[in-house]
């Protein structure tokens, strides 16, 4: 799935002060995600798994038609023009909260999200290193084999713990 520079605008330099505040909010984004596990586990069992991850995306709706709604008029996207491999995410969410709902009274929410992120990181690193999606390309060092190695190990830990 690897896009040529005309399909997909070019990332922004993002400015060293803005990555400064932009750190702290994905990580606080990334605890949330914890939490979404936490309560959607109990949720699934109690309403069934499909009703907790549609109950979920109904919110998330209902919460950004209303931002959509304040922020002011804005021409909105005309999806028939956008290539069909970028609205793929409309189809991984509802399966990302789905396993969410499945796994964590199974297995916890450590575990459920200590998987999730090997899943991520080791992705993120093919993504990044063979430029795909339109993403700028990082060739992968050893220092990203590290760490993708220390996520797979805190994996073993907890799973083990």
């Amino acid at each position: 799935m690897q896009s040529s520079s005309t399909e997909t605008a070019a990332a922004p330099a993002v400015k060293p002060g803005l990555r400064v505040l932009l750190l702290p909010l994905v990580i606080l984004a990334g605890m949330g995600l914890s939490v979404e596990a936490g309560l959607l586990g109990p949720l699934g069992v109690q309403v069934g798994h499909l009703w907790a991850t549609l109950s979920i995306f109904g919110v998330g709706t209902a919460i950004l038609f209303l931002l959509l709604l304040f922020s002011g008029p804005r021409q909105g996207p005309a999806l028939s023009e956008l290539p069909r491999w970028q609205l793929i995410g409309g189809f991984l969410g509802p399966i990302y909260v789905v396993v969410l709902t499945l796994a964590t009274p199974h297995i916890g929410v450590a575990m459920t999200m200590i998987a999730i992120l090997s899943g991520q990181v080791g992705k993120s690193v093919l993504i990044d290193h063979f430029g795909w999606f339109g993403a700028t390309r990082k060739k992968v060092n050893g220092e990203r084999w590290l760490a993708l190695l220390l996520i797979v190990a805190a994996l073993v830990l907890i799973a083990r713990g």
